[in-house]
C-alpha cells in the first residue's frame, strides 16, 4: 500500500510556483476575455465573465489539490474576502472543502511522541483519527491512571516553516490574475489575514484563550440561573505542547441534527437565547469575541436536566477596543430604534461609510444595517408576519439571512462605500452565523431587551 504524503510534503518553492501559474493563467484569461468585450463594443467584465468563473474555479481546484495552509487560505479568502474580491472567486472559494484525508498513525505518531515526550505513555490513544481539516487532525484519547477521555488536537508538521510562503504565494496569485488591486487597503486586509492564519497555529495562545473562556463562562453560569448553561472543554496542560492541544472529550449534537429539532419549543428557545447572548458576553463583557460561527464550533449537550451549549474552538479570537466598541454599541442602538442619522455616524466611526459619501450611500447602507438588525427591534417595530401569537420574533420564519442578502447586493454596489474595517467585517460574520444558528434551532422570542441590557450595561461601566 502506497504511503500517504503530509500535506506540506512538497517544497514551499514548488507549492508557490504552482499557485503563481495558476494566477498567469486567469491573469491572461481575463485580458482576453476583456479584449474580446471591447472589440464587441462593450465595457468588458472580466471579473465576472464566463472566463472568470471557470478561471476561479480552476485556481480553487488547484488550492483543494496542495491541502493544508492553501485551504485553509482559502477558507479565509472565502468568508472576508467578499469585501475585496470579485463574487466569481469569492462563489468558488465558498465551495473549498474543509475536510481532508488524515494523516496515517504512522506519521502522526512520532509526532505525539516528540511533543509529548515521557507523558505520551502516559495516554492510550486511538489510531484512527476523528476528524481532519486543514491544518490538524484529531484523536481521542484515554488517560490510563485515571480512564479520563481527552481528545488532541495535533498540528500537521511543518507548517510554521511554510505559512508565510504560502500566503505570499496566494497573495501574488490574486494580483497576477487581477482579482485585487494593490493599496492600503488591501495590505491592511492582507496583513489582519496573515496575523489570523498565525494565530489559528499558534497553540499556545488558543490553550490561553480556552483558559479564560472557561473562567468567564463558569462566572456567567454562577451570575444568574438560566435553563441553558455555558461549558468551554476543560483543558489537559500537561499534555499540550506547541502543536498538540488536550481537552476534555464532550458528546453533544450539532443544531442541525434530528434530536435538535425534536426538542420542544421551549427548549429551542433557550437553546437560542443563550446563543445571543453568548454574543453580547462575548462582546461587551468578555471582550474576548469568537470569530468563526461554523455549526462545527458549537455542541448541544442535551439533558432533561439542563441544556449544555459547548464552545468549541478558539484559534481566532477578536479582542476588539474600547473605541471600537462604543461606535459598534451605538450602531446597534440607532438601528435598533430606526434612528439612520446616528447609524450613519457610527458606521463612518467604524470607517464603514467614507465622510464624503453621498445621501444614497448612506440611506442604502444604513437600510441594510437596520434590516440586518431588525431581530432586536423593539416588539412594536417588528413585521407582524414574523411574529407568533404572542407577538414572540420566529427567527426561522423571517427567512432574514434571505432578505438580507438580496439588500446587501444592491447596495454594495455602489462606489460611495469604504472598505470595511476588518474588526466590522468579522462582527457582521459573527452575527449573521448566530442568527443562522438561531433561525436552523426554529427558535421563537424578542431580543430588544437583552441587546438593550448589555449596551446600557458597559455604557455604565466605561
Amino acid at each position: 500500500m502506497a504511503k500517504k504524503s503530509s500535506p506540506f510534503g512538497r517544497s514551499g518553492l514548488g507549492r508557490g510556483l504552482s499557485v503563481s501559474l495558476a494566477g498567469l493563467r486567469a491573469g491572461g484569461a481575463f485580458a482576453l476575455d476583456n479584449a474580446i468585450g471591447r472589440l464587441r463594443g462593450g465595457e468588458g467584465e472580466p471579473l465576472d465573465s464566463a472566463f472568470a468563473r471557470r478561471e476561479a474555479r480552476r485556481f480553487v481546484s488547484e488550492l483543494g489539490r496542495l491541502k493544508g495552509t492553501y485551504v485553509k487560505i482559502g477558507q479565509m479568502l472565502a468568508l472576508l474576502g467578499e469585501h475585496f474580491l470579485p463574487p466569481a472567486l469569492t462563489a468558488a472559494l465558498h465551495e473549498l472543502e474543509s475536510a481532508t484525508e488524515p494523516l496515517p498513525w504512522s506519521e502522526v505518531e512520532p509526532l505525539l511522541r516528540e511533543a509529548l515526550g515521557p507523558r505520551f505513555d502516559e495516554l492510550e490513544i486511538e489510531r484512527r483519527a476523528l476528524a481532519a481539516a486543514s491544518l490538524a487532525q484529531v484523536h481521542r484519547a484515554t488517560v490510563r491512571d485515571t480512564g479520563e477521555q481527552i481528545v488532541l488536537k495535533v498540528q500537521y508538521p511543518g507548517l510554521a516553516g511554510v505559512i508565510d510562503a504560502d500566503f505570499d504565494a496566494v497573495v501574488r496569485m490574486l494580483l497576477l490574475a487581477r482579482w485585487v488591486q494593490a493599496g492600503r487597503d488591501l495590505d491592511d486586509w492582507l496583513g489582519s489575514m496573515r496575523e489570523q492564519l498565525h494565530h489559528e497555529i499558534d497553540y499556545r495562545r488558543e490553550a490561553d484563550m480556552i483558559a479564560e473562556m472557561a473562567r468567564l463562562a463558569a462566572q456567567a453560569n454562577a451570575a444568574g440561573a438560566r435553563p441553558v448553561r455555558y461549558h468551554v472543554p476543560a483543558l489537559y496542560p500537561a499534555y499540550c505542547a506547541d502543536t498538540v492541544l488536550a481537552l476534555e472529550f464532550i458528546e453533544g449534537h450539532l443544531v442541525t441534527r434530528a434530536e435538535v429539532a425534536q426538542l420542544s419549543q421551549a427548549r429551542r428557545d433557550a437553546l437560542g437565547e443563550a446563543m445571543l447572548e453568548l454574543f453580547f458576553f462575548e462582546l461587551y463583557d468578555w471582550g474576548l469575541l469568537q470569530t468563526d460561527p461554523n455549526f462545527g464550533n458549537y455542541l448541544l449537550r442535551l439533558s432533561p436536566q439542563g441544556d449544555e451549549l459547548v464552545l468549541l474552538d478558539f484559534g481566532s479570537v477578536l479582542v476588539p477596543d474600547d473605541a471600537f466598541l462604543l461606535h459598534l454599541g451605538n450602531t446597534i442602538s440607532a438601528g435598533m430604534a430606526g434612528d439612520e442619522d446616528t447609524l450613519v455616524d457610527s458606521l463612518i466611526g467604524l470607517g464603514c461609510l467614507r465622510e464624503d459619501s453621498g445621501e444614497e450611500a448612506r440611506h442604502s447602507f444604513a437600510a441594510f444595517c437596520m434590516r440586518l438588525l431588525e431581530p432586536l427591534q423593539a416588539p412594536a417595530s417588528l413585521p407582524p408576519r414574523y411574529l407568533n401569537r404572542q407577538g414572540e420574533y420566529r427567527w426561522g420564519h423571517s427567512q432574514l439571512m434571505r432578505r438580507v442578502g438580496k439588500q446587501a447586493a444592491s447596495s454594495a454596489a455602489t462606489r460611495h462605500f469604504a472598505t470595511p474595517t476588518r474588526e466590522f467585517a468579522l462582527i457582521a460574520r459573527k452575527l449573521t452565523g448566530v442568527f443562522t444558528f438561531i433561525a436552523v434551532l426554529g427558535a421563537e422570542f424578542n431580543a430588544h431587551g437583552m441587546a438593550q441590557r448589555h449596551i446600557e450595561a458597559w455604557l455604565k461601566r466605561d
